[in-house]
């Protein structure tokens, strides 16, 4: 079974397509948002082999890094486009996809049965170390603590990278703790955390060799 799905989600702040396959593998768009761009997947936050695709364009340099960090580590196959109102902020663009990532997640996903629910996975980066715990718990809630220092990481304010996974949390319908439990370079701190979220995702999702529902009370919604 294809666990995969598309969504768009236009507001009066951002354009949003996204294309999510969560066990990697070919994946397009019918139509871009954008005018005239073709799929040649060269861009700085795009990468196609034979296992993954992966293409990322919000307008945020850094997020889509990020994002591109946590497709590949989990070893989805992901395609985001985003027109958003970047000359007001990075905020509406950076929220709305992370957002749109999470109910993007949550289709693909469908009901949970037959997967593990929880992982959990450490990341390091030179001298950063990140830890996340997941839980596909259909109660969206997110505790996220990076102590990012610095005001801005390339276009990105510091601010908004923990939202962003508090989004994609809420979006998701999950349960998320992801921490940083050391470190002194804040882009090593943020992409150590990203890379661990994507680890604990994958063994979320990945079989526990029934078809049950993992849960006591027999549903997760």
């Amino acid at each position: 079974m294809t666990r995969s799905a598309v969504i768009s989600r236009s507001t009066n702040e951002t354009k949003i397509q996204i294309a999510l396959a969560l066990d990697g593998g070919p994946l397009t768009l019918t139509q871009s948002i954008f005018q005239d761009k073709a799929y040649n997947h060269d861009g700085p936050a795009a990468q196609a082999t034979s296992a993954q695709v992966i293409d990322v364009n919000s307008g945020i340099g850094f997020l889509d890094h990020m994002l591109h960090a946590l497709a590949k580590h989990a070893g989805w196959s992901l395609i985001v486009e985003c027109i958003g109102d970047l000359h007001i902020d990075d905020h509406h663009t950076a929220e709305d996809v992370g957002i749109a990532l999470g109910q993007t997640f949550y289709q693909a996903l469908g009901q949970v049965k037959g997967v593990k629910r929880f992982g959990s996975g450490f990341a390091p980066l030179d001298e950063a170390l990140s830890r996340a715990v997941v839980d596909l718990s259909n109660r969206p809630f997110a505790v996220i603590e990076l102590g990012l220092k610095r005001e801005m990481l390339g276009q990105l304010s510091c601010e908004m990278i923990p939202h962003v996974m508090e989004s994609f949390a809420q979006g998701a319908h999950i349960t998320m703790h992801v921490d940083c439990l050391r470190g002194t370079n804040d882009h090593h701190r943020a992409e150590s955390a990203f890379k661990a979220l994507a680890v604990a995702i994958k063994e979320a999702t990945s079989s526990n060799g029934t078809n049950d529902v993992p849960s006591t009370k027999g549903v997760l919604f």
